[in-house]
């Protein structure tokens, strides 16, 4: 996992794979996992299995939905700063750039980067239907903002920023929550 993790479907050769498997044939890598694409989409259910816990805390009914987004991004910065696995998110990194070949590997993370962006949604949908946003909140908007910072931050953990610094964005993120829901009590004040 940790090599589609740190160099991308494509920048992890079949060479590559098979000298971490113990320097297994060719022969051998077809054979257990029939190609490089069915290894990379068994690695991808593991990694989510693993680390995909993002989509599970935004669906979690149990919080707020406001507590719901924030956990998710807290877990989020964990997971991706978490020294003892490459650096970012598998899914954001390993196959956005890639050449035709890799059109497979792009659609599926694709399909799954689709899924967070529905759970944030889900999650802000939330927030409004609860009265703790505004009811002319733009939902979409607002999933696009929180999508656009899951991920960066995919990108800002690979490029070294500190897991503090990434823990304050999501404090000023939230203020953008905050600052919805406040619109809602001025205009019920007015």
């Amino acid at each position: 996992m940790h090599l589609f993790w740190e160099h991308g479907y494509e920048g992890a050769s079949l060479l590559t794979l098979r000298q971490a498997m113990g320097d297994i044939s060719s022969a051998s890598f077809y054979a257990a996992f029939g190609s490089k694409e069915a290894l990379y989409r068994e690695t991808l259910t593991r990694y989510l299995a693993v680390h995909g816990g993002i989509v599970g805390a935004l669906d979690d009914e149990t919080l707020s939905p406001r507590s719901r987004l924030e956990q998710a991004l807290i877990a989020s910065v964990a997971v991706q700063t978490d020294p003892a696995h490459p650096k970012g998110c598998m899914m954001t990194l390993s196959a956005i750039v890639s050449s035709e070949a890799g059109a497979p590997t792009r659609a599926l993370t694709h399909a799954e980067r689709e899924i967070t962006r529905q759970a944030l949604q889900r999650c802000i949908a939330a927030g409004v239907t609860a009265g703790d946003l505004d009811p002319a909140t733009d939902v979409a908007g607002l999933t696009m903002l929180y999508d656009g910072l899951v991920l960066g931050i995919s990108i800002q953990a690979r490029d070294g920023v500190p897991t503090e610094t990434l823990r304050a964005g999501i404090g000023h993120a939230m203020a953008a929550w905050d600052a919805q829901g406040r619109q809602e009590r001025e205009s019920k004040l007015h």
